[in-house]
């Protein structure tokens, strides 16, 4: 079970300034490829005994301040993240043979940030932040959708679903972005940004 990648590849000279230009580049690229959900991320947290844990989510946001993800704040993530914001975001495009690796900070978004996403949410994502406690053990799947109905029937359609209380947007603020492209005979071009100052650093890394 071995894919061998030909590719194009990448080198010094064709990148980006930043990590954040060089990601939307890439990232527009995943796009345009048809890729499903290009935007989807693995995000890796550790509790503060250093255990670690993964879970896919959808990036909703990216400039150069870092990037955004939202969830409920008492999650398994949330929790770990308040104890340990350390986190690593991978984004695994594995038909174009390329992934994009995040090492940074976690922090909550602003109130007013996590309103604004929130309201653009469809109603029936709205209604399931309120529904789900998110993390925690539930006895069936039919208490999961009780607990929908009641919120359904709380927030009558037409009405305003508010931004549920602990619940809200983390940015990721990097520090290291590892581009990754496959090349043939597992000679992988490995191109890490490296945060210098005010500025990025590039490292070239062995595949």
């Amino acid at each position: 079970m071995r894919e061998q990648y030909r590719t194009g590849g990448l080198l010094e000279e064709g990148l980006a300034p930043g990590p954040y230009e060089q990601f939307a580049l890439w990232f527009a690229q995943a796009f345009r490829s048809g890729l499903p959900e290009p935007n989807a991320m693995i995000v890796s947290t550790a509790d503060t005994t250093g255990r670690p844990s993964s879970r896919t989510v959808l990036l909703k946001g990216y400039d150069e301040r870092g990037f955004v993800f939202y969830t409920n704040y008492s999650s398994r993530k949330g929790t770990e993240l308040a104890g340990n914001p350390r986190v690593s975001l991978l984004f695994p495009w594995y038909p174009l043979a390329r992934q994009v690796v995040v090492g940074g900070t976690a922090e909550r978004v602003t109130p007013a940030e996590t309103a604004a996403y929130f309201r653009s949410r469809p109603r029936g994502s709205q209604l399931g932040a309120w529904a789900s406690a998110q993390s925690t053990v539930v006895s069936s799947r039919a208490d999961i959708d009780a607990a929908y109905d009641a919120v359904a029937a709380r927030f009558p359609e037409g009405e305003p679903v508010p931004v549920p209380e602990g619940w809200g947007g983390f940015r990721v603020t990097a520090e290291t972005v590892e581009f990754w492209q496959g090349r043939e005979n597992r000679l992988h071009d490995r191109l890490r940004y490296v945060r210098s100052g005010d500025g990025w650093r590039v490292e070239r890394l062995c595949p």
